[in-house]
């Protein structure tokens, strides 16, 4: 179950190519959301963190698969920032910023103040539950947009469902290996209850977006559809210039006489 949990957890992190092919065809972001990219890159960086031996020796699984989530989440990172304009270029930026500043300040303190490998596992380990927390968290403006609009086209599918089936996959590694009481009394060491927060949040929170996606579907269609006859009729309005690339001149026009 540990390792099928790695491979949906790295098909989590593969499931917004889709959108990110999208978004490169249409060389613009449009409405799409940055939060989920920025808090799953930040959640792979605190777990990156507390992987190195420095911190809990003997965590290569840890590292390996969030290491690449964190090279995928990147990426997709920059390309938002490449394609988006203004102000909302400007946020992302700077939230990368933070984010990196904030890993690097808590990794150099920890390894600076605390000095058992024990203390730095439940420093930044607690820190992890916390911020995957907020990562599964992250949609709910998504979902707001969604509720707004009653479409679900910014809202991508394969995300979700991705992170349904990551959600469940960890939660019942969690009930299944560890006593829930012990979870509790022992939440890092154990790591069972760590397990169980964020990402029985994230069934919790990805089950309501495969809800509204399953409620707003149609009528996301219906307003595809509705844009489409709106860009065609548009388009059939158009003057084509003749051969000389002059355009016809106006009718004149015709009063009758009395």
């Amino acid at each position: 179950l540990f390792d099928a949990g790695n491979v949906i957890s790295l098909g989590l992190f593969l499931s917004p190519l889709p959108t990110f092919v999208t978004i490169c065809k249409k060389k613009s972001v449009e409405q799409y959301s940055p939060m989920p990219y920025l808090a799953f890159l930040f959640n792979c960086m605190m777990w990156v963190l507390y992987g190195i031996p420095w911190v809990h020796p003997h965590s290569i699984l840890v590292i390996t698969i969030n290491g690449s989530g964190l090279v995928i989440q990147l990426i997709y990172v920059l390309l938002f920032i490449a394609y988006s304009t203004g102000q909302k270029r400007l946020q992302v930026i700077v939230m990368l910023l933070v984010e990196v500043a904030y890993v690097v300040a808590v990794g150099v303190l920890v390894l600076t103040l605390a000095h058992t490998y024990d203390r730095r596992s439940l420093i930044v380990g607690s820190m992890c539950v916390f911020f995957g927390t907020m990562m599964y968290v992250a949609p709910l403006s998504v979902m707001k947009l969604v509720i707004k609009t009653k479409s679900v086209e910014y809202m991508p599918l394969t995300l979700s469902l991705a992170s349904f089936l990551n959600g469940l996959c960890w939660t019942s590694y969690a009930v299944i290996r560890f006593d829930l009481y012990v979870c509790v009394q022992y939440y890092i060491d154990r790591r069972g209850f760590g397990l169980q927060i964020p990402n029985g949040l994230g069934v919790l929170f990805s089950t309501a977006q495969l809800i509204l996606y399953g409620v707003y579907y149609k009528s996301t269609q219906r307003l595809l559809e509705e844009r489409k006859r709106k860009a065609e009729t548009g388009m059939t309005a158009v003057v084509v210039p003749d051969e000389n690339g002059l355009r016809p001149p106006p009718r004149p026009e015709i009063r009758e006489s009395i």
